[in-house]
């Protein structure tokens, strides 16, 4: 059955999520002057995990007005290291990477997860065009002119168009029979922030284990976040270890590149998965975020393409507005799906065949992901292309995240 429509005001779009990517696409139509209601729980609580923001993201915050109170709280990723720890026969060397090769300061900066989603709710909650409604949505009917979000309260918010940023589960994606594919790996992986005896130097460094990669990647002062990929037994085994143990155990594996490791934050662990959709939209639907795709925390891949969509899903409506379209109508949401499809398959099938190939212990793939690295490392033009892609996508980037002419 049909919900009707809300005795309010119809809105121009309403986000149905308010992490990061929810409230970054809400803060986005807002500034656009679309009239946007943001539905969700408006808390942030520190996890243990931080979200290296790659430069297109960084781009994207700066044109929100958002970026200038986290900068203080980020450190920047100026160089990246890779070190091939599978005990493999065909180990390559050490390779580093310099955002300077490719004309940036940094190829991105990091920040605790909770710093980013706290400057965005303040940042929504200062918005003059954006309406909080704090109630989790719980029904929802699409209708040919208007989408229905039944709250929580009984209230029911009505717009133009709805959009998706409700995470894995999303109740949305499920009530629009969004066909998915979803798949995990025999790991899981520990987070956690330390303090280290050595400066890290603003370089992030990847272990590439036979159990997953264990990544180092700085915070201001001499402080890192860790993202250890493992064995699900052998995270379980970490996340019961004592401060010290733990903080051992990370020196140890990190060949005491950064010093003794304390730990100073709160552990996480995460299992890793994967989940993909058919499409990413529906009548008067838009996923966005973990609604549309899950990666493990792989590659600074997730919140990154979260943020790119909420910034294509701006480009399409505003594209719309300006042919006189209707923003929740199939040639905006046609645009929008033709954005996100290579962008988000090519990022899934790099992250998953990285992950296979260090879990396969089989020669051929230890060779070729050996050699693929040495070549990366070698070759000039090539491996500026492959940085390049890795911060931003050469084609059909979106326009609030492409560097600004000179």
């Amino acid at each position: 059955m049909a919900l009707p429509a809300g005795p309010g005001p119809i809105f121009d779009a309403a986000v149905v999520g308010a992490g990061a990517a929810g409230l970054a696409a809400a803060l986005a139509l807002a500034r656009e002057g679309f009239e946007t209601c943001l539905v969700g729980r408006f808390d942030a609580r520190a996890d243990g995990r931080t979200i290296a923001l790659l430069d297109g993201s960084v781009r994207f915050l700066e044109a929100l007005g958002v970026w200038e109170g986290l900068r203080e709280r980020a450190a920047p990723l100026a160089t990246m290291r890779i070190i091939d720890d599978s005990r493999s026969l065909f180990r390559p060397p050490p390779a580093g990477f310099r955002a300077t090769e490719i004309g940036l300061e940094a190829f991105g900066w990091n920040v605790e997860n909770v710093e980013l989603v706290r400057t965005l709710i303040e940042a929504a909650r200062a918005s003059s065009q954006l309406t909080l409604r704090d109630p989790g949505a719980v029904d929802s009917s699409f209708l040919q002119e208007v989408a229905n979000i039944g709250l929580e309260d009984g209230s029911i918010v009505s717009a133009r168009l709805v959009v998706a940023a409700d995470g894995r589960n999303s109740r949305l994606r499920e009530a629009r029979d969004i066909t998915t594919r979803s798949w995990s790996y025999p790991q899981s992986a520990l987070t956690t922030i330390l303090a280290h005896e050595r400066d890290h130097r603003d370089a992030s460094t990847e272990f590439h284990t036979r159990f997953g990669p264990f990544t180092l990647v700085p915070l201001p002062g001499r402080r890192s976040s860790l993202v250890w990929v493992t064995s699900r037994a052998h995270a379980e085994r970490l996340v019961g270890l004592d401060d010290d143990a733990l903080g051992a155990a990370v020196e140890r594996q990190a060949q005491s590149i950064l010093g003794k490791m304390r730990v100073e934050g709160p552990r996480g662990l995460v299992a890793m998965s994967g989940l993909s959709v058919e499409r990413y939209t529906a009548e008067r639907l838009a996923l966005i975020g973990e609604a549309a795709h899950v990666f493990p925390p792989i590659g600074a891949q997730g919140l990154n393409l979260g943020f790119r969509d909420a910034a294509a899903l701006r480009d399409a409506v505003v594209d719309a507005r300006a042919e006189g379209a209707d923003i929740g109508g199939p040639a905006a949401l046609g645009r929008y799906q033709r954005s996100r499809d290579l962008d988000v398959r090519l990022r899934t099938a790099a992250v998953d065949g990285l992950n296979r190939t260090l879990l396969a212990a089989f020669l051929p793939a230890d060779f070729l992901r050996g050699l693929g690295l040495i070549a990366i490392s070698e070759i000039g033009p090539l491996r500026r292309t492959l940085m390049r892609e890795g911060v931003l996508p050469s084609i059909g980037a979106p326009r609030l995240m492409r560097p600004r002419p000179a």
